[in-house]
């Protein structure tokens, strides 16, 4: 696929220069962001909890769903951390997910709902101001012509 042609998945680019990204980009990046810091947070989260006593999270799959469950912010209960250091990781993972998820989720409502499309009327300000700033500069324009024209008849009364 050539490279203009992936742009044009990924996103678009307006009048004004500004990129709009795809929302399926947007929500297989979040997804991506999402499942990889639970991957990745799993490995520390199973390590730190395994050897201590009471654990329930004993292997990476345990660590993987408790770390799933923080994000979605459903949290079962089944699994839990018991030390710091695990508490920690989950907490950082419910803040996190919660950022995702509430994005992914906005996305899908954006979608099925049809909210006002912010850019587009970002777009139409941008094309009022820029017709407002044009006739303020024919408008300074002509207040020169007549500043011009006012002094050049004081000049001749004098």
């Amino acid at each position: 696929m050539p490279k203009s042609a992936l742009k044009k998945k990924i996103y678009r680019t307006d009048e004004f220069e500004v990129k709009n990204y795809s929302m399926t980009f947007l929500m297989v990046v979040a997804i991506a962001i999402l499942y990889s810091s639970i991957a990745i947070l799993s490995v520390p989260l199973v390590w730190l909890e395994s050897g201590a006593t009471g654990a329930n999270i004993q292997t990476y799959h345990d660590a993987f769903w408790t770390l799933q469950m923080s994000a979605s912010t459903i949290g079962f209960g089944d699994y839990y951390p018991v030390t710091l250091g695990g508490r920690s990781i989950v907490a950082v993972m419910f803040y996190v997910g919660v950022g995702i998820v509430g994005f992914i989720g906005a996305q899908i409502a954006d979608r099925v709902l049809g909210f006002a499309d912010t850019n587009v009327k970002n777009r139409e300000l941008r094309k009022q101001n820029e017709d407002i700033l044009e006739h303020n500069k024919i408008l300074e324009q002509k207040l020169d012509a007549l500043l011009k024209a006012v002094e050049a008849r004081s000049a001749n009364q004098a």
